[in-house]
């Protein structure tokens, strides 16, 4: 229950802090272009805060955290006096009414380079990306990658992480080939770029990530079946574990590999196993009975509150991504661009069906995702506020009646016509298109739910 209240709490900062941006954006250049704006609100129903400023707009926070609206005196819904008709929206050149929607998303997109440059200020802890694992026969193999090798870029873009690297991947969900810059560690300075075919890839992102759906995993330090931590009261601290043991066999079936521990606490959920441990160099028996935990799914899963001992990371393959004031402005710039361009492409490949409507997400994957990031701390709550908030940029510019970039779709055809597109017309528009809306919502709210 904490784990909802606070992935909610944390939902509702990240949601209230992009809205406002963007709503922000709309009231900033409505302002300048001398619009008088009547309403500045987050949310949506019920006002549970509102004041009015010196200028006399009315700033409201409303009950429904989930968008917000900036309403503008504007002839098309209200009734406006001789006196007031210089500082109507629809009455302003078409260049300013453009400027005006389009400054939500320009906002969207303002802020996401401000917080990545925040981010690159402050350093995030990373890894290089080495490949670990190979799964033999699979795409990574049957390409020659190998384990050791270090991912430099993907299809010509840089990749100094795992983070780079697997937005790089996912980048090329839907297409037929990729490819990959590779340096061995045998070739020193050398590098390799190398073709993988992806006419076989399945990847499904509810089931495994990327980087397995194609082969390979990233290279983690050697993982002992010596136990480092055990949990006070947990299962294994009764069944009379002791830090310092070592994991030989499980019911009779030697143990080579902490995966095999994992799995099979995992699936004897308050069923008795007999685990051989050895403790100074003696063998002991011992009898565990994992407790269990039900997951979202309903499955039910064991877990025995043990950890093993982890070798150290080499020292060479831990960096910070970190750069200075000036420095990281160009990073920011480079970062933001790359998740525009993957939003995207994405998007793209939805319409062309090289992406399934499955992968859609809604507000609980969003709360889920603003949890998670907010318990690493700041940077990486930043790091997902920027992502979030270019995805509702690029969003809010698609062609569709109720969107902005619906709007921008009337104000083109009116440059072209030279006369605003009829309201008839635009009320059609906004019908079709807020049915659009709501069914992709609902979608992604199905998707959520399944994937709870």
């Amino acid at each position: 229950m904490t784990g909802i209240l606070w992935n909610f709490v944390s939902f509702i900062v990240a949601l209230g802090i992009l809205v406002a941006v963007h709503e922000f954006g709309h009231f900033w250049v409505a302002r300048r272009c001398g619009v008088k704006v009547e309403k500045f609100s987050i949310g949506f129903g019920r006002s549970i805060w509102s004041k009015v400023g010196k200028d006399g707009t009315e700033y409201t926070i409303s009950i429904i955290p989930l968008g917000g609206f900036v309403k503008m005196l504007d002839g098309r819904v209200d009734n406006v006096p001789d006196s007031e008709q210089a500082y109507a929206f629809d009455k302003k050149p078409l260049w300013q009414r453009t400027s005006i929607v389009a400054a939500g998303p320009v906002f969207n997109f303002l802020f996401a380079l401000v917080a990545y440059w925040i981010v690159f200020i402050m350093g995030v802890p990373a890894v290089k990306p080495v490949v670990g694992e190979v799964a033999p026969y699979s795409i990574a193999a049957e390409a020659g990658i190998e384990s050791g090798m270090e991912l430099k870029a993907v299809s010509g873009v840089k990749t100094a992480d795992w983070e780079s690297v697997n937005m790089g991947l996912i980048g090329h969900i839907g297409d037929d080939s990729m490819t990959l810059t590779v340096s061995s560690p045998d070739r020193l300075g050398v590098e390799e770029v190398i073709t993988l075919d992806l006419a076989k890839w399945n990847f499904d992102p509810e089931k495994e990530s990327a980087m397995w759906a194609l082969g390979f995993k990233p290279y983690t330090p050697a993982v002992s079946l010596t136990l480092a931590t055990i949990s006070e009261n947990g299962a294994a601290f009764k069944a009379g574990f002791k830090v310092g043991d070592k994991i030989i066999a499980i019911d009779g079936s030697d143990i080579t590999k902490w995966e095999q521990v994992v799995e099979a606490i995992r699936t004897n959920a308050n069923a008795a196993i007999s685990v051989d441990v050895l403790r100074n160099s003696e063998r002991l028996n011992l009898v565990l009975t994992p407790d269990s935990r039900k997951q979202g799914s309903g499955e039910l899963i064991g877990f025995a509150g043990i950890a093993p001992e982890v070798a150290e990371w080499p020292e060479n393959y831990r960096f910070d991504l970190q750069y200075g004031v000036f420095e990281s402005v160009g990073k920011a710039i480079d970062k933001t661009v790359q998740v525009i361009e993957l939003t995207i492409s994405m998007i793209k490949k939805l319409l062309v069906g090289d992406v399934g409507l499955n992968n859609l997400s809604g507000p609980i994957s969003i709360a889920k995702g603003a949890g998670t990031t907010a318990d690493y701390g700041l940077v990486y709550f930043l790091g997902f506020l920027a992502l979030i908030s270019v995805n509702l940029g690029i969003i809010n510019l698609v062609p569709l009646p109720m969107l902005d970039g619906g709007h921008l779709l009337f104000f083109a055809i009116e440059a072209v016509i030279g006369k605003p597109v009829p309201e008839k017309v635009q009320e059609m528009g906004y019908r079709i298109g807020g049915a659009i809306i709501f069914s992709l919502m609902a979608v992604a709210l199905f998707n959520d739910f399944t994937r709870l």
